[in-house]
Parts: C-alpha cells; sequence; structure tokens
C-alpha cells in the first residue's frame, strides 16, 4: 500500500480497525454473559456499535499515528468490565472469555479474506470497487491476525494471561497477577527495544500465509 497517501490509508483501514478492535471486546462480553456473568451486557458492552466499545487513545490516536509512521498496526478499545465472582469456575470461565477476543478476530480475518477475495475478482469489471476491496481485504487480515497474536502473549492484562491462569495455581495465579500494572510498560520496552515485531512475526507469518492458501490469494 506504499502507493497511497495518508488520506487513502486511513480510508482503506479506518473500518477494519475499527471492527477488528471493537469486535474483539464485545466478544469477551458475549461469552461472559454465556458463562453467567451479565455485566458487559447489562453496561450495553455486547453490542456491534462500536461507539460502545471505542476508547478516543488506543482506537483512534494509536493507530492512526502508527499507520503514520508505517509500523506494524494495533490498538486497543474500552475494557469489557467482567465480575469474575459471577462464574461457576472463575479461573477457567476467564480462560474462556479471555480467548472469545482473540477467537473472533481470527473469524474476521477469515471475513476479510473472502472481500480481498471477491476484490480480486472484480479488479477487471470493476477496477475501483475491486481494488478498494482488495486493500481493505489484505487491511482487514493484518490487523486482526496482529491483535490475535498481540492478544494471546501471556502478559497481564492481555488474554493469553487470562489462559495461562487457567493452568497454574490460585497462589500462583495472584502472584502473576501482580504484574498486571506493568504490562503496558513491558509491551512499550519491549516495542522499544524492537523485540515486539520479531516475537509477532512468526506466528503472524504462519497464520497469514495458511489463510491465503486457504482461499487462493
Amino acid at each position: 500500500m506504499e502507493q497511497l497517501n495518508t488520506i487513502q490509508l486511513i480510508a482503506v483501514w479506518a473500518l477494519p480497525v475499527l471492527f477488528a478492535i471493537t469486535l474483539h471486546e464485545a466478544a469477551h462480553g458475549w461469552m461472559a454473559n454465556k458463562l453467567g456473568d451479565p455485566t458487559a451486557k447489562m453496561l450495553g458492552r455486547v453490542t456491534l456499535n462500536p461507539i460502545k466499545h471505542i476508547d478516543p487513545i488506543g482506537t483512534i490516536v494509536v493507530p492512526i499515528v502508527l499507520l503514520m509512521l508505517g509500523g506494524f498496526l494495533f490498538g486497543w478499545a474500552k475494557a469489557v468490565p467482567i465480575t469474575d465472582r459471577n462464574f461457576k469456575r472463575p479461573q477457567v470461565d476467564m480462560a474462556w472469555v479471555a480467548i472469545a477476543g482473540p477467537a473472533s478476530n481470527l473469524l474476521m480475518a477469515l471475513g476479510w479474506a473472502v472481500v480481498l477475495k471477491i476484490g480480486l475478482l472484480l479488479q477487471n469489471s470493476a477496477p475501483e470497487i475491486g481494488q478498494f476491496m482488495v486493500y481493505s481485504g489484505t487491511a482487514g487480515i493484518s490487523i486482526n491476525l496482529i491483535l490475535l497474536v498481540l492478544n494471546l502473549l501471556p502478559i497481564p492484562p492481555l488474554d493469553g494471561s487470562r489462559v495461562l491462569v487457567a493452568f497454574i495455581s490460585k497462589k500462583m495465579a495472584w502472584q502473576f497477577y501482580r504484574l498486571e500494572p506493568y504490562g503496558f510498560f513491558i509491551l512499550l520496552g519491549l516495542l522499544l527495544l524492537g523485540l515486539l515485531a520479531p516475537i509477532l512475526m512468526g506466528p503472524y507469518s504462519f497464520l497469514q500465509n495458511l489463510i491465503y492458501r486457504l482461499f487462493g490469494l
């Protein structure tokens, strides 16, 4: 997408980023409600309306800045409130709630692959529409796979940490969660040291190649 200007890049990435981030959070709330915690549903967070999930910094400012800088793109929405005491098996149920977010990103990546495939088929008959769909589909696959892989890192408060906790004792889980206030700074440190991208690229490339082969892209 090097030939696109800033406005065109924002137009291409806007919907993929918005839905990737906000539906990720909605999936957490949906799973929590299924497992017995209606907190998110009562607060109107189990919805496809992105306005309910938008965090001005994480959903808008950070993705735009990263897009302009040319780095890999990620962001976040407002965290969905979860009351784990409503769960029958708090640690295990929290793991299912956590995995719902990345699972939604995988499904969205597959959906954007369909958009990309259709765009390629339309390039000859409707080149402008086809090209936009190709760009958007490519962006949708990319942002969703980045969020999937990033969120599965076992760093509190990322989803991967909630999954990990399902396999350790309550005492170890309590000790582990003491890292949560420092999770953002750990990620920032990895990013500034140039270590975050190499950590993500292995699983990201594997999933991207798998999806491209699956859809014949």
